[in-house]
């Protein structure tokens, strides 16, 4: 290459984004709110690969829907020809896990994951093509309860992240049969409206009717409208799981409005459907996506188990998040390490591995590339920090065998600066950190 010509740049897969450090916070918070409030409802992690066959997701989710037509990142392996997909979507992989690995054999199951999915869609508002989702899965339990409880779970999220105005929607889609007879006098109706159908629902009448219901175009809402609707095809049993969704919601006080257009356009589907929604993100306001699919372990190839899950974008919410009031910066560390010296620098590294231990976080002055290694420069990046102490070892504090210790934080009275013997810096720093009840937590949050 030549010297004039400089190295071209490269940047991120469009709709594949950067989660930087000043956001990192934010993600951290979600996600251990999301994990401790799973935890409580007794569910369990599980992690599935990244890629999977691509027929998992052919077979789970339908060949004819948009997702495995248009959206899915497929590829084949050059190493050995095999079909390969980066997920989607979490509920195919996690079903597999659980009939691979013969999870509900002692008993059902209450699981959680996390992680990254892909869709090759327009990019756009709080939804990316490579995208965070958070989902759990409950196998093998049968009745409305265990719908009503992951209801009632992403209810909690939603209160200790403080989120507000994200509101319930409910449906129940029957079973196959009652769909089959709501699907055969829905054709029928269009059909005979079939001038009033835009292009997408055209190409949706015969595969996916289905998903006509759920159009954006407003020109059709009044034809929507007025669609056969599926709950009045349901029978005593179907209409009796709904029923008791319901009980144990209003029981508990949990507002939510009947949507009889809330369908899903995969055939897995069964019975009691949810979505959490919210008008602050646009046009896209759907946060969090559930509900049954009895028929899916069947249709993989293992016994009839029920089950019953729901998904949520992470991006969304962290959108939300961000509009009730940022997070205040957070500290970097308990403690800043200023050193001058190459005795105080190794006497530095000694003193931090051992404030370390004690459980206290560290960060050790370093040669930055633009020089600044006075002590008054790294006092200023001592109190940038966020530090609530910076521990000062020169020349004088290594003849000594002492260090110098400097409350950084205002309310420390008049940010005294006390010398401590060496070997005694560690428990003078937990006493005043841990003792005085500074906040030892790094993710701080405000409304």
């Amino acid at each position: 290459m030549s010297e004039n010509k400089k190295a071209e740049k490269i940047t991120a897969v469009k709709g594949m984004n950067d989660i930087l450090p000043a956001d990192a916070p934010l993600w951290e918070l979600f996600e251990n709110t999301a994990q401790s409030v799973l935890q409580s409802y007794g569910f369990q992690q599980i992690r599935t690969p990244i890629v999977e066959e691509t027929r998992l997701f052919a077979r789970a989710i339908g060949a004819v829907t948009d997702i495995v037509e248009k959206e899915m990142y497929s590829f084949t392996d050059s190493m050995n020809g095999d079909q390969l997909t980066l997920r989607p979507e979490g509920t195919a992989g996690v079903v597999r896990a659980v009939l691979e690995h013969n999870l509900v054999y002692e008993g059902p199951k209450r699981l959680w994951y996390k992680g990254q999915m892909f869709r090759h869609e327009r990019p756009q508002r709080g939804r990316y093509r490579q995208f965070f989702q958070f989902g759990a899965e409950a196998v093998g339990f049968t009745g409305p309860d265990i719908d009503a409880e992951m209801i009632m779970l992403c209810r909690r999220l939603w209160d200790d992240l403080g989120l507000e105005d994200i509101r319930l929607e409910l449906n129940s889609i029957g079973d196959a049969a009652e769909r089959l007879r709501h699907r055969a006098d829905l054709i029928t109706y269009f059909e005979a409206n079939l001038e009033l159908l835009d292009a997408e629902a055209k190409r949706r009448l015969h595969t996916n009717p289905l998903r006509i219901l759920d159009t954006k175009n407003p020109a059709m809402q009044e034809l929507v409208n007025g669609a056969p609707k599926l709950l009045d095809y349901l029978e005593a049993e179907s209409l009796a799981h709904f029923e008791g969704v319901q009980k144990i919601l209003q029981h508990n006080n949990i507002p939510y409005t009947i949507n009889p257009r809330l369908v899903r356009g995969i055939d897995y589907y069964n019975r009691t459907v949810f979505e959490w929604v919210t008008d602050q993100l646009g046009a896209q306001g759907t946060v969090c996506a559930g509900g049954r699919y009895d028929p899916l372990i069947e249709m993989f190839g293992g016994k009839p188990t029920p089950a019953v899950g729901f998904a949520m974008g992470i991006e969304r919410l962290i959108e939300l998040m961000k509009a009730i009031g940022e997070p205040e910066a957070p500290n970097q560390c308990d403690v800043y390490l200023v050193h001058q010296g190459e005795a105080a620098q190794l006497q530095a590294f000694v003193l931090g591995e051992r404030i370390r231990d004690a459980g206290l976080d560290v960060v050790m002055h370093c040669a930055a590339s633009n020089g600044g290694g006075s002590f008054k420069t790294q006092m200023k990046k001592a109190d940038a920090s966020g530090a609530a102490f910076a521990v000062i070892l020169g020349e004088d504090e290594v003849a000594q065998h002492v260090a110098s210790v400097k409350a950084m934080r205002c309310g420390d009275p008049a940010h005294q600066q006390n010398t401590v013997p060496f070997d005694a810096v560690v428990d003078y720093l937990v006493d005043q950190i841990v003792g005085d009840g500074h906040d030892h937590d790094h993710v701080h949050y405000h409304h």
